[in-house]
C-alpha cells in the first residue's frame, strides 16, 4: 500500500523544502543578524537586545567557550535557564562555536539533574541562580567542569537589573543559598571572550546541534540526538507553514513557553529569528496579571502556547480588554487543544487558534493546521512539507485511509535516535525507516489526522512529558508501598494530571506523606495529583500491572 502523505498543500505551501538552504544553524545565525542588524531580536522585561547586539553578545560567548574554557566541537554546554535575555546569547554563542546545547528543566530535582547531566557528559553549564543549590548537591558525581551563573537582573542593564535582583533575592527571597566553587558570573564569562576572536568552526548537517532530553517510549530520560539537518529541516518547514502569513522583519511574537522546550525553541526562537521576527520573553508565564500587563505594552502579531496557558489568558478579565488588532497568528501545540478554549479564544480576539502537533523525536513539528482555518476541527492537521506519514497496525501492516493506527513518521526532521542507546532507537523506529510516535490516529481523505488514543503510557501535563515509570519508581522507593501504577487523569488546569494506585506495605500510609515523598525527587507537574489505595492492582497473566485497566476503569 502507498505510504500517506499530502499531495496538495494549503495555498502557498510548496510540498518539499530546502533543508541545503542552509549549512548549519549557525549560517542561518549569520545570515539573520545581517540582514535585520538594527531591528530587536529579544525582549525582556522591557530590555530590548537587536540582532546587532545579538550578534556581539553571543561571538563573545561562543569566543570564551573557545579560548578560555578550551571546549572542542561537539563538547556539550547545558542551558539552565527560564526565558531571559542570557538564554539566547548563550545559545547562540555555544552553537556559533561547534558545540551541542544540552537544555536543561530549571524545575529539575537533583535527582533528574544529575542522570541529565551525567549521561550527556556536560562539560560546562548556565545556570540562573535561583537554582544554582540544585545543582550544587550533585556537582562532585558530574563530569562537569565550568559552571557559569547568571541573574535574573544581570543583562537588564541599570539601575533597572539591580533593583530586579534586590527584589529576587531580598524580598521575595527566591535564590536559595548555594556554593560551587570556581564558578563566574555571566558577565564574567562575556568579558573573557571579548578579547578573543570567535574561530570559524566546520559544522555540517550531521552534527548534534541539541541533545534534547525526554522520555521516549519508556519512563527513563534519554536524549535525542536533533542534528543540524534535523533543526534547518523543521524551522523551514514551519516557515513554509507559516510564510503565506507573515511579514518577514516585522512580526513581533510572544514567547511565554520556556526556550527549552522544543516547541518554543524551534517555532519562536529559530523559526521566528528567521524571518526577523521580535521574540517577547515571558520569564514567569505562571503569573497571569503579570502577563497580561506585559502583553499590553506590544503590538504582538504572533504567539505560541498551550492549551492551558491559552485557557488561563482568557480567564483573566483585563485579557479581553487588550488590543489584538495586529495579532494573525496563534498556534497551539505540546497538548490538545480543547474546543471550548479554541472557540473562546477566536470569540475574544477574532484569530484563530490553530492546533499543531509534533514529538521531541521530529524537532518537534509533524503536522499543522492550515492558519487561516476558520473553525475548530478537532485534528492535528496535515502534514508539514516533505513529511511522509503512515498509519500502522500493531504487526507493522499500513493501514488504508479511515482505518486508525499507530501514527508513524518519516522525513528530515526525524532524530537518528537517542543519545548512546542504539537498543532503544532500533525499537522506535519501523523496518523502513518510520518513526513510531507511539499516538493512535486516522487520517481522511483529505489527509487531515486526527488523534484518538495514545499507545504509550506517557501522560501530558501541560505540554510536558510524564513518564509513568519514573513516577513509579519514585513511588516505590517509599518503605511504606509494595505496589504502584500511574496513569494519566484528565485535568481542567493542565489537560491530564498524575494519578497512582498504591497498594501500601504500612497500612498507616497517607496520600499527603506520598506526595511529600515524591516532591523531594519529581519536578512538580510530575508529582501524583491523585492518590487511591488499593488492595491490589490488575495484572496480565504474567504478572505485568495492567495500567489501561485502571484508565479504562475511569
Amino acid at each position: 500500500m502507498e505510504k500517506i502523505w499530502l499531495k496538495s498543500y494549503p495555498d502557498g505551501v510548496p510540498a518539499e523544502i530546502d533543508v541545503g538552504q542552509f549549512r548549519s544553524l549557525g549560517d542561518l545565525f549569520e545570515r539573520s543578524v545581517a540582514q535585520y542588524a538594527e531591528r530587536d531580536a529579544f525582549v525582556c522585561m522591557g530590555k530590548a537586545i537587536t540582532y546587532a547586539e545579538l550578534d556581539a553578545l553571543s561571538a563573545r560567548f561562543g569566543a570564551f567557550l573557545q579560548h578560555a574554557l578550551k571546549l572542542p566541537r561537539g563538547a556539550r554546554v547545558a542551558l539552565m535557564m527560564p526565558n531571559v535575555l542570557q538564554y539566547p546569547v548563550a545559545l547562540y554563542g555555544a552553537l556559533r562555536a561547534g558545540c551541542t546545547i544540552v537544555n536543561v528543566n530549571p524545575l529539575y530535582t537533583a535527582r533528574e539533574l544529575e542522570h541529565q547531566l551525567r549521561d550527556a557528559g556536560a562539560e560546562a553549564i548556565v545556570i540562573l541562580e535561583n537554582f544554582a543549590h540544585t545543582l550544587q548537591q550533585v556537582r562532585d558525581r558530574l563530569p562537569l567542569r565550568h559552571v557559569v551563573v547568571t541573574s535574573l537582573g544581570e543583562m537588564l542593564g541599570f539601575p533597572k537589573g539591580a533593583i530586579v535582583n534586590f527584589v529576587v533575592r531580598r524580598v521575595r527571597k527566591m535564590v536559595p543559598a548555594w556554593s560551587l566553587a570556581g564558578a563566574m558570573t555571566f558577565g564574567d564569562a562575556l568579558r573573557r571572550g571579548e578579547g578573543h576572536r570567535l574561530q570559524p568552526v566546520e559544522v555540517g548537517h550531521d552534527d548534534i546541534a541539541f541533545l534534547q532530553y525526554t522520555g521516549g517510549t519508556t519512563g527513563v530520560a534519554k536524549g535525542a540526538m536533533l542534528t543540524h539537518r534535523n533543526i534547518i529541516a523543521n524551522l523551514q518547514q514551519a516557515h513554509a507553514w507559516i510564510k503565506p502569513c507573515v511579514r518577514e522583519g516585522e512580526e513581533i511574537i510572544i514567547t511565554a513557553l520556556p526556550l527549552y522546550h522544543i516547541f518554543s525553541l524551534t517555532a519562536n526562537c529559530l523559526t521566528f529569528f528567521k524571518i526577523g521576527a521580535t521574540n517577547v520573553l515571558i520569564t514567569n508565564p505562571r503569573d497571569i496579571p503579570g502577563f497580561v500587563k506585559e502583553l499590553g505594552q506590544h503590538r504582538f502579531t504572533a504567539i505560541t502556547g498551550v492549551n492551558t496557558l491559552f485557557n488561563a489568558l482568557l480567564n483573566n478579565p483585563d485579557f479581553a480588554k487588550l488590543d489584538f488588532s495586529a495579532l494573525h497568528v496563534a498556534l497551539g501545540g505540546g497538548m490538545a487543544v480543547q474546543q471550548a478554549v479554541a472557540e473562546k479564544w477566536k470569540r475574544v480576539t477574532g484569530v484563530s487558534l490553530i492546533e499543531a502537533y509534533g514529538l521531541t523525536e521530529t524537532s518537534p513539528a509533524v503536522a499543522i493546521n492550515p492558519l487561516d482555518l476558520q473553525a475548530f476541527n478537532h485534528s492535528i492537521g496535515l502534514p508539514v512539507p516533505s513529511t511522509e506519514v503512515s498509519i500502522r497496525d500493531d504487526d507493522g501492516n499500513e493501514q488504508p485511509i479511515g482505518q486508525r493506527g499507530e501514527l508513524c513518521v518519516r522525513g528530515p526532521q526525524v532524530t537518528p535516535g537517542y543519545w548512546n542507546r542504539p537498543e532503544e532507537t532500533a525499537r522506535m523506529f519501523t523496518a523502513d525507516g518510520f518513526l513510531r510516535t507511539g499516538d493512535i490516529a486516522v487520517i481522511n481523505d483529505k489527509g487531515f489526522i486526527t488523534l484518538v488514543d495514545r499507545k504509550k503510557d506517557m501522560i501530558l501535563v501541560s505540554g510536558f512529558n510524564v513518564y509513568p515509570n519514573e513516577v513509579e519508581d519514585v513511588v516505590a522507593s517509599h518503605p511504606g508501598v509494595l505496589e504502584v501504577a500511574a496513569i494519566g487523569v484528565p485535568d481542567e488546569r493542565s489537560g491530564e494530571a498524575v494519578k497512582v494506585f498504591v497498594v501500601r506495605k504500612d497500612p498507616a500510609l497517607t496520600a499527603e506523606a506520598l506526595i511529600a515523598h515524591c516532591r523531594e525527587s519529581l519536578t512538580a507537574y510530575k508529582v501524583p495529583h491523585h492518590v487511591e489505595f488499593r488492595d491490589e492492582l490488575p495484572k496480565s497473566n504474567v504478572g505485568k500491572i495492567l495500567r489501561r485497566e485502571l484508565r479504562d476503569a475511569g
